[in-house]
């Protein structure tokens, strides 16, 4: 059974990862991490999956920026459970095309190992971010007769 992570842990964890401190996270990252941003690869270019530290540093200091600044992170809801974090969070970032603020909401789940992460899974209310990003709203249709839109009467 693997150690419960202290809070006091986690706290600095997300000390660091809301100020943007490559150095202080990467204390915070195992070696062989696993480390998944679900949303639209096409449009936010950092969503994917990343294994091992050196990629999830090369996507914090790199590939984030490359799509926007980061500017605020606030963890607004957390729940430390045994070696399993989630946490409810508020983004705020630049785009770095023109600057034009954008801030949706994303979620955490992660597993922790000796104080370090080795899994995190980061769902993000990815239709608000990808309007934002784009800068109009998607155009979204249903048809009744697509499939798995038929409704039983």
């Amino acid at each position: 059974m693997t150690e419960p992570v202290a809070r006091a842990v986690v706290d600095a964890f997300y000390k660091a990862y809301a100020e943007r401190d490559i150095e202080t996270v990467a204390e915070f990252i195992a070696d062989d991490v696993d480390w998944t941003i679900s949303g639209p690869p096409d449009v936010l270019k950092f969503c994917g999956t990343y294994r091992g530290k050196a990629a999830v540093l090369d996507l914090m200091a790199r590939r984030v920026p490359e799509v926007f600044q980061i500017f605020c992170f606030i963890p607004s809801t957390m729940l430390v459970d045994g070696d399993k974090v989630s946490s409810l969070n508020r983004l705020w970032a630049k785009r770095a095309e023109d600057g034009r603020v954008i801030s949706y909401r994303l979620a955490h789940f992660m597993r922790f190992e000796n104080g370090k992460v080795v899994e995190n899974f980061s769902l993000i209310d990815s239709f608000d971010a990808v309007e934002q990003v784009l800068g109009h709203q998607l155009d979204v249709h249903i048809s009744p007769s697509a499939p798995g839109n038929r409704v039983a009467l």
